[in-house]
């Protein structure tokens, strides 16, 4: 068996033409070829030496990187037109004999994919994820990553939903992998959507359109009409029977009424046997994609679940309160009415626990609900296309929960000085200090040792 020393002469000897040539087109002088050299055979020694690690390879891979980069730089600067030889078929030869050497290794095999993605060398990157995933089957993170960059960067939609599909045969206990077919699905939906709009071939969307125009003119705001494809190149305008063709086929896709990613939730929840932490995660990644024409009905699906798992749970209950505004915009016409209903639904929740207000070791829950209101709403404070009496009704609303999470503390203060603490400092940041001052002497009587709270500035602001 060949010495390492061997080994390393014989991977040193292969680069020697390269070498030869970046010296005759002066790309590198004869110090910096000989400066390479000696570098390469410090890490070819150290490769096939024993107890080499999966770093050395890293850092190898990393020096040849920055050397091709430095060696284009100079190719373009210095006009050569052409070179026999490139850095990298190198490279991937460096990080090949890496992943065949230390197998197990996930940060090697993603800085192979990496580089292979950069060089944009699909066959390349192919071939990796198909020895990885077969040496890796239980990491669902590589499915995940496999199936994104089908979609991504290969536009393959049955590629990506075969990779998802075979990662749940042997991750099928992973909820996350569940949740990011879902959400594949729904990064699907967004193209697809995104494509009728710009050829113009959304009819309900016109028809939104529309409706927002005469809305528009009765509350003394214009509504500008979209522009799509057609409107700048008429050219570009297809016949009026791929039209309804296309409208027919698009329209009536499962993808487009969100009915696969509710097969795909309804699928999960079986083996987690309605996992309530699961459902949430669904809920919270849909609610992402606020603006598809589906998610909506997605929410009610996931809703519905969420509220016979756990009804009084104050995660599904906040999710709940939310469910009417996500995806408006505060500046919209949509929103004063979509907040109404929220705190219609506040009101209803807070009602819903306030049999529990009588017996201390249950108080938690109206509290958790309440802190989660409190923190809701002091998002759109921020927003400064906020309408001022929206903004009243905001912050009398917090005044109001506010108060009742006083209540509700008194029945059982254990433990909570620092959530109160920070509540108090981010009321204080929105200069709503009316509450807050108040808030922060009860605070102190409450907890009179919470150092927080001595920190916070007392001055009174007028809102």
């Amino acid at each position: 068996m060949a010495g390492a020393s061997d080994k390393a002469r014989f991977y040193l000897e292969q680069s020697v033409p390269e070498l030869q040539e970046l010296a005759a087109k002066k790309i590198f002088t004869a110090q910096e070829v000989s400066s390479i050299t000696k570098k390469r055979s410090e890490f070819e020694h150290k490769l096939n030496a024993r107890g080499s690690q999966p770093s050395d390879y890293a850092r190898y891979a990393e020096y040849e990187m920055n050397l091709e980069s430095l060696r284009k730089k100079r190719v373009k600067r210095l006009g050569v037109k052409r070179t026999n030889h490139t850095g990298q078929r190198r490279i991937f030869f460096v990080l090949d004999r890496a992943t065949r050497k230390f197998q197990g290794d996930i940060g090697l095999w993603m800085q192979y994919i990496a580089y292979a993605r950069k060089q944009k060398s699909n066959k390349k990157v192919s071939q990796i994820l198909t020895t990885v995933l077969r040496l890796h089957p239980t990491k669902a993170e590589l499915w995940i990553y496999a199936a994104n960059y089908a979609l991504e960067e290969r536009g393959d939609m049955t590629e990506a939903r075969s990779y998802m599909q075979r990662g749940l045969r042997f991750c099928g206990r992973e909820g996350r992998l569940w949740v990011e077919y879902a959400r594949l699905e729904m990064g699907y939906v967004v193209k697809i959507v995104g494509r009728r709009r710009i050829l113009g071939l959304d009819q309900a969307q016109d028809e939104r359109d529309t409706e927002k125009g005469a809305e528009g003119i009765d509350g003394d705001v214009v509504a500008l009409p979209a522009i799509t494809a057609e409107d700048i190149n008429p050219d570009q305008r297809p016949s009026e029977g791929v039209d309804e063709e296309a409208l027919q086929k698009l329209g009536a896709s499962p993808a487009l009424s969100g009915a696969i990613p509710m097969a795909i939730f309804d699928a999960a929840m079986k083996p987690f046997k309605d996992d309530q932490k699961l459902c949430m995660q669904f809920f919270d990644m849909i609610a992402e994609f606020y603006d598809m024409p589906c998610t909506r009905k997605i929410l009610v699906h996931i809703m519905d679940t969420l509220q016979t798992l756990a009804p009084e749970s104050p995660e599904t209950l906040i999710r709940w309160i939310q469910q009417p505004v996500i995806g408006l915009n505060v500046s919209s016409l949509g929103f004063p009415t979509g907040l109404g209903l929220c705190l219609d639904r506040m009101k209803a929740a807070l009602k819903r626990l306030e049999s529990s207000l009588t017996a201390p070791k249950t108080a938690q829950s109206p509290c958790m609900l309440e802190q989660q209101v409190i923190e809701w709403m002091l998002q759109y404070l921020k927003e400064e296309e906020l309408d001022p009496d929206v903004r009243k009704v905001i912050v009398m609303t917090l005044r109001k929960v506010w108060g009742q999470l006083q209540s509700d503390i008194e029945l059982d203060p254990g433990g909570k000085g620092p959530e109160v603490a920070s509540l108090i400092s981010k009321l204080q940041t929105q200069g709503l200090h009316r509450i807050a001052e108040p808030a922060r002497a009860w605070a102190l009587r409450m907890w009179p040792n919470e150092s927080e709270l001595f920190s916070q500035d007392a001055e009174v602001w007028v809102i």
